[in-house]
C-alpha cells in the first residue's frame, strides 16, 4: 500500500448512500482493518470493485470459503444510524479530523453523535486510571475544565475514574469521548447519564458497528483514536501495566506530545505515570504547564492565569473551581469501605472532602474511617487529613 508522508494515500470519500453502504459493507468484512481496507480501495479504486476482488484477495492469501459482510447488514446498519441522527464520517470528507488523516491506521469511517464542529477544534486528550484516588479525579476535572476556558476540545474514553471527570470538567466548553462499543452503547452503565449530557453538547464517536457490546480487543483500538484524534495526550494515575499507558505509548509512536501528572512512588496508581516522566515525558502540574508545552488553542503562548483573570473582568464574577463527585451506586454502598480505600492515596486529602466525593451521610462514612483506621488501612494526621497506608 502507498503511504503518504502522515498517513494512507488520500482517497475520495463516497457520493452517495450506496456508495458510503459499500464502504461500510468493506469495513464490517472479516479481516478487513484500516490497512487492507486503504490497499484494496487503492489497488481496485472503488468500494465495489473492492468487495468483488475480495474472496478472490483472500483465497490467495489462504483463506478459503470466505465471505464479505452481508449487504443486507451493513445496509441495516446504515439506516439505522440515519433513523438515530447519527453521522457517519468518512475518509476524505469535511468532517473528517486531520489528526485520524495523520494516522497509518486511520479509520476509514466512523460513527458520530453530537456537535460534529467539535472535531475541528484543538483537541488534548486526558486519560488516566479507572479506579482514581479522590486527587485525581478532582485534577482530572480541574485540569479539563481550565483547557476547555483556554480553548480546547477535551478528547477522553468515557470510562470511569479519570476519564469520566475530564468529560465532566470539560463539558461545558466541548468534550469529545471516544467509545470501544457501538456509538450507540454506553459503558460502563454508570456513565449513562453522563454519555447522553456529551450527545447533546459534545460529541460521542466509535468506528466500530452500532449495538457492539465492547470486549477486550476494542479497547485498544480505541485507544489509538484517543490519542490520534489530538494534539496531545494527559496522563493523570497509570499503572505500568494500564490501558492509559498504551494509550500514551500510542501518542508518542503518532508523534504526539505526551504529558505527565507525576504521582506518589509508593501509589501504584502512579507507577506509570512516574515511569513516563523517567522516559522523557513532560511533567505538567496545571493548565499552565501544558499550554506551556505545547502553545494555546491559536498558538498564542499566554498563560491560562491571564486569560482566567480576563473571563473574570468581562463577567464581573470570579471562576469557581468545580468538585467531582463521583456516582455511588448501590453496590458501592454495600461495600463503603471498599469506595473509601479505592479514593484514598498515599497523598493526604481532607475528611470533610472525601464525604463530599462519597456522597454519602458522614455519620456512615465516619464509622467506616473508624474501622478503617483500627484495621491500619488508613492514617489520620494533623489538620483533619486521611490517607491510605502503604
Amino acid at each position: 500500500m502507498t503511504h503518504d508522508l502522515f498517513g494512507p494515500a488520500p482517497i475520495l470519500p463516497p457520493k452517495s448512500a450506496d456508495e458510503t453502504i459499500r464502504w461500510l459493507q468493506l469495513y464490517r468484512s472479516r479481516r478487513v482493518g484500516p490497512a487492507t481496507f486503504y490497499r484494496l480501495m487503492t489497488e481496485h479504486g472503488s468500494a465495489g470493485a473492492a468487495l468483488l476482488a475480495l474472496p478472490e484477495v483472500a483465497r490467495t492469501s489462504g483463506v478459503k470459503n470466505y465471505a464479505c459482510c452481508d449487504p443486507m447488514l451493513a445496509e441495516q446498519e446504515y439506516r439505522a444510524g440515519m433513523r438515530a441522527g447519527f453521522s457517519l464520517i468518512c475518509a476524505g470528507s469535511p468532517h473528517y479530523p486531520i489528526g485520524f488523516a495523520r494516522l497509518s491506521e486511520a479509520p476509514p469511517l466512523f460513527w458520530a453523535h453530537g456537535r460534529l464542529e467539535f472535531l475541528s477544534r484543538p483537541l488534548l486528550s486526558i486519560v488516566g486510571a479507572r479506579n482514581a484516588s479522590s486527587l485525581g479525579t478532582r485534577m482530572a476535572r480541574k485540569l479539563a475544565d481550565d483547557l476547555g476556558r483556554a480553548g480546547f476540545v477535551v478528547v477522553s474514553g468515557l470510562a470511569r475514574g479519570v476519564d469520566a471527570a475530564a468529560h465532566l470538567g470539560a463539558l461545558p466548553h466541548g468534550t469529545i469521548a471516544v467509545v470501544a462499543g457501538g456509538v450507540d452503547v454506553v459503558y460502563p452503565a454508570e456513565n449513562t447519564d453522563l454519555a447522553a449530557n456529551i450527545s447533546r453538547d459534545g460529541l460521542v464517536i466509535s468506528e466500530q458497528p452500532l449495538g457492539l457490546q465492547p470486549q477486550a480487543p476494542h479497547f485498544p483500538q480505541r485507544n489509538r483514536l484517543i490519542s490520534g484524534l489530538a494534539k496531545a495526550t494527559i496522563v493523570i494515575e497509570a499503572a505500568l501495566k494500564s490501558g492509559s499507558l498504551i494509550t500514551a505509548r500510542n501518542a508518542g509512536d503518532q508523534g504526539r506530545d505526551v504529558l505527565v501528572v507525576p504521582g506518589h512512588p509508593f501509589d501504584g496508581r502512579s507507577g506509570g505515570c512516574n515511569a513516563l516522566i523517567r522516559d522523557g515525558a513532560t511533567l505538567v502540574r496545571n493548565a499552565d504547564d501544558v499550554i506551556e508545552a505545547i502553545g494555546t488553542a491559536k498558538n498564542e503562548r499566554q498563560p491560562l492565569s491571564k486569560q482566567i483573570e480576563s473571563h473574570e473582568t468581562l463577567s464581573g464574577n470570579p471562576i469557581k473551581e468545580t468538585e467531582y463527585k463521583p456516582t455511588v451506586h448501590p453496590h458501592q454502598q454495600k461495600d463503603v469501605q471498599s469506595h473509601i480505600m479505592a479514593l484514598l492515596s498515599i497523598n493526604p486529602i481532607a475528611e470533610d472532602q472525601l464525604i463530599r466525593d462519597l456522597d454519602l451521610p458522614s455519620a456512615t462514612v465516619s464509622a467506616k474511617l473508624l474501622d478503617l483506621e483500627l484495621e491500619g488501612a488508613i492514617m489520620r494526621q494533623s489538620g483533619g487529613l486521611l490517607s491510605r497506608v502503604i
